[in-house]
């Protein structure tokens, strides 16, 4: 069975989410980064890793899981709302069901916390009590704790979801 674990990353979380997916599975594998996929073709299950932007995957991943058709696919991704939140049930069940249009299979989801880019909390941050993010003692620790994130702990997680697949 042949493997391609790929990813999207914008502060690295993701990336290294990948590679625990990736350390976990066994048999023929490759890993990559989704902006150097040039399709889908040769591989009996693909792992795609994204980040949560908007509450769906970021635009780079979306686009690549919207190009495959009749696959087995695995879906993991960081996020900076806690991973048992309604948010992210809400996201993974949204990629999944985007993913069956195309008649994929969806063969395992894994979701985690992920340090939010520092740029985009200041954006939140001079938005003051305006916007839909703004900073409250509560957003506040959950950014703090996003910050510690992925961990050893997220890693272990993902690997026995996916390599249990074998």
């Amino acid at each position: 069975m042949k493997t391609l674990v790929t990813y999207s990353t914008l502060t690295g979380n993701t990336k290294k989410v990948a590679e625990a997916v990736f350390e976990a599975v066994s048999g023929e594998k490759e890993i990559m980064d989704i902006k150097n996929v040039n399709g889908a073709e040769g591989y009996d299950r693909i792992f795609v890793g994204y980040w949560v932007d908007k509450g769906e995957a970021n635009e780079e991943a979306k686009k690549f899981m919207e190009s495959l058709k009749d696959k087995k696919v695995g879906t993991f991704g960081t996020l900076g709302a806690y991973p048992d939140s309604e948010h992210a049930q809400k996201c993974v069940e949204k990629i999944s069901d985007a993913l069956r249009v195309n008649n994929n299979t969806v063969i395992a989801e894994f979701i985690c916390q992920g340090a939010i880019d520092p740029r985009i909390i200041e954006t939140m941050r001079k938005m003051g009590s305006n916007g839909p993010h703004a900073p409250t003692p509560e957003r506040e620790a959950r950014w703090a704790e996003a910050a510690k994130h992925p961990n050893e702990a997220d890693f272990a997680a993902a690997k026995e979801i996916f390599g249990k697949l074998d």
